[in-house]
C-alpha cells in the first residue's frame, strides 16, 4: 500500500514568537465531497514528543478516507508554558482547520479528535468545551469543539490517585497546589467536564497500564454513561503505549470504525 500524501509542517499559529506547525495525511482518491477530518494529538506528558508520533495513525486514516492533522502545541518547561496553553494550541489547531476547510478538502461540521496519554486529555476537552481563547479575531467565529473522540490511555482525573512526584509535577504545570486551589486541577481534568452535550467518545486502555491506571478511564465511562453520551470502552492487554501488533492493529480498526460511524455517516 503506498503511503498517502503528507504535508509537513504547515504553520497554523504563531504565538508568543513561537510558530506552531502540523502535518496534513490526505486520501490518495479524489473525492467530489468534503472529507471528514482527525485532529491527531501527541503523548508525552504535556513536555515531550512532537507531532511525527502520530505518523502511523495519520496514514492509517488517509487510507480510510480521513483528512488526518497530526498537531504539535507548546510544551511545558521550567516554568514555559504552563496550562492552559497545550489546550489553547489544539483548540486553535481545530479553528485553523474549520477556516481553512475547503482548501483541504474537508467537512468542516465533521471533525474528530484522537488522542494518546497527555494528548488524550486534549483530545477529551476538545470533545466537551469550547474556546476558551477568543483572542485570535480571524477564528473566533469558529468552534473548536469536535464531533467525536478517541482517547487512548488518558489522565482523565487529576485530583484521584496523586502521589508525591505527581503533585509536584502539577503543582508546577497547573500553577497551584492542589490544596490551595483544587479548581484548577479540575478543570484541566475531562472528569469534571462532562456533561449531555458532549461528543461521543471511544475509550482505549490498556490493562497493564502503569503509567495511567486503567480506573482514570473506568471513571470518564462510568461519568459519561450516567450522562447518557454515546461512549465505548475497549480494553487492550497492554501497558501505556501500545506494542504488540495485535494491540495497535485493534486500537486502529476501532478508532476507525468509531470515526466512520460518528463522522461520516453521523445519526
Amino acid at each position: 500500500h503506498e503511503s498517502p500524501a503528507v504535508l509537513e509542517n504547515v504553520p497554523y499559529a504563531s504565538v508568543n514568537g513561537t510558530e506552531l506547525h502540523l502535518d496534513i495525511y490526505q486520501p490518495d482518491e479524489p473525492s467530489a465531497q468534503p472529507r471528514p477530518a482527525v485532529v491527531l494529538i501527541h503523548g508525552g506528558g504535556w513536555t515531550s514528543f512532537d507531532k511525527g508520533t502520530m505518523r502511523g495513525m495519520g496514514q492509517f486514516l488517509a487510507r480510510s478516507g480521513f483528512v488526518a492533522f497530526s498537531v504539535d502545541y507548546r510544551l511545558f518547561h521550567g516554568n514555559d508554558n504552563r496550562w492552559p496553553a497545550q489546550l489553547d494550541d489544539v483548540q486553535r489547531a481545530v479553528r485553523w482547520i474549520r477556516a481553512n476547510a475547503s482548501k483541504y478538502g474537508v467537512d468542516r461540521d465533521h471533525i474528530g479528535a484522537f488522542g494518546h496519554s497527555a494528548g488524550a486529555q486534549l483530545a477529551a476537552l476538545l470533545g466537551m468545551e469550547d474556546t476558551r481563547d477568543n483572542s485570535d479575531v480571524a477564528l473566533a467565529k469558529y468552534s473548536s469543539k469536535v464531533q467525536a473522540v478517541v482517547d487512548v490511555s488518558g489522565p482523565i482525573d487529576f485530583t484521584t490517585g496523586r502521589d508525591a512526584d505527581g503533585d509536584a509535577f502539577f503543582t508546577a504545570f497547573l500553577g497551584s497546589e492542589y490544596a490551595k486551589n483544587p479548581q484548577v486541577w479540575q478543570e484541566a481534568s475531562p472528569a469534571f467536564h462532562v456533561s449531555k452535550q458532549d461528543a461521543p467518545f471511544l475509550i482505549v486502555h490498556g490493562t497493564k497500564d502503569d503509567t495511567v491506571p486503567i480506573s482514570q478511564a473506568q471513571e470518564l465511562y462510568d461519568k459519561l454513561k450516567a450522562a447518557k453520551v454515546p461512549v465505548s470502552f475497549v480494553k487492550v492487554d497492554d501497558g501505556h503505549t501500545f506494542r504488540t501488533p495485535e494491540a495497535r492493529r485493534r486500537l486502529a480498526i476501532e478508532s476507525r470504525d468509531f470515526f466512520d460511524q460518528y463522522l461520516v455517516n453521523p445519526r
